[in-house]
C-alpha cells in the first residue's frame, strides 16, 4: 500500500518540487551571468544539474508512471514562474533610466539629489522643440522609487529603462552605506576575477 502511495503520489510531488528548485536555480544562474557575476554562477549550475539528474533518474526508473511526467512538466512551468519572481526580488545589478521631458525638471532633479542618485542632464531637440534628457544609473532595487518620483514630479515625461552590465565604482563608493559598499566591492571583485 505504501509502495503505491509513494509511486503515484509522493514521488510526483517530490519531482514537482525538485523541478521548481532546479529551474529557479537555472534562472538565477542566467541572471548572474548576465550581470557579470561569472564566478558565482557555476555553483548554481552545479546544484541545478545535480537536482535535475536526481529527478530524471527517478522518472527513468518507471517510464509508465504518467503522473511523473505531469509533475516534471508542471515543476518546470512553476520553476520558471518562481525563478522570475526570485530574479525580481533579488534585483541584482544596475539599470540606466533615460527621462525625456519638455517640462522643467528641476523638482525631479532635486528629488534625485535628496535620494543621492547621481544623474546627468543634457538639452536636445525633439519634434516639438527643446527637451531635457536626464540619465540616471541606479541599483535595480531603487527602480520603483525612481519611477514613482518621475510619475509624481513629471508625469508626462517619457522614460526608458535598460540593464547595465558594468558601472564605474567611484559613484557607488561615495554614496552607498558601508555594508552595501563592501558587498558591491566583493561582488565586483569576483566579477573581475580578482
Amino acid at each position: 500500500m505504501f509502495s503505491e502511495t509513494y509511486t503515484w503520489f509522493i514521488l510526483p510531488i517530490l519531482i514537482f518540487g525538485a523541478r521548481i528548485l532546479d529551474v529557479s536555480l537555472g534562472t538565477v544562474r542566467i541572471v548572474l551571468i548576465s550581470k557579470g557575476l561569472r564566478h558565482i554562477a557555476p555553483l548554481f549550475g552545479f546544484f541545478e544539474v545535480l537536482i535535475w539528474l536526481l529527478a530524471i533518474g527517478q522518472i527513468m526508473k518507471d517510464l509508465t508512471n504518467i503522473p511523473l511526467y505531469i509533475a516534471y512538466a508542471g515543476g518546470f512551468a512553476m520553476g520558471t514562474f518562481v525563478g522570475l519572481k526570485l530574479e525580481y526580488v533579488l534585483s541584482l545589478g544596475q539599470v540606466i533610466v533615460r527621462i525625456i521631458t519638455r517640462k522643467d525638471a528641476s523638482n525631479l532633479m532635486q528629488i534625485f539629489r535628496e535620494h543621492r542618485h547621481e544623474f546627468t542632464v543634457s538639452d536636445a531637440e525633439g519634434p516639438k522643440g527643446t527637451v531635457h534628457i536626464i540619465y540616471i544609473v541606479i541599483d535595480r532595487h531603487d527602480l520603483e522609487e525612481v519611477i514613482d518620483d518621475i510619475r509624481r514630479y513629471n508625469p508626462h515625461a517619457f522614460y526608458t529603462v535598460e540593464d547595465v552590465k558594468f558601472v564605474s565604482e567611484k559613484i557607488y563608493e561615495l554614496h552607498h552605506p558601508w555594508y552595501k559598499k563592501n558587498l558591491l566591492t566583493s561582488l565586483r571583485s569576483m566579477r573581475k576575477g580578482k
